[in-house]
């Protein structure tokens, strides 16, 4: 759990913890926004400088594959 922001409490969502190549600042703030527009996303946390990406989402409204396409069309690397 991060001591700064609390993250690692999941609410009842679906949380995933991707390690993501690529990431820019600036990128990483364009990729939470455009995660965040995805209907089901709750919670968004960037560590753009490490890459690590938590997203809490609810799997009945967002795929798994809707949001590897945020980071794809990007073209940044995401494994889980």
């Amino acid at each position: 759990m991060c001591k700064e922001c609390g993250c690692g409490q999941t609410n009842g969502n679906t949380r995933l913890q991707f390690l993501v190549k690529g990431y820019t600042e600036d990128g990483a703030k364009e990729v939470e926004k455009k995660l965040l527009g995805l209907p089901g996303v709750v919670y968004v946390h960037i560590h753009w400088h490490e890459g690590e990406t938590t997203v809490d989402y609810m799997p009945s409204k967002t795929k798994l594959t809707e949001i590897l396409k945020v980071f794809s069309d990007r073209g940044l690397e995401a494994e889980l």
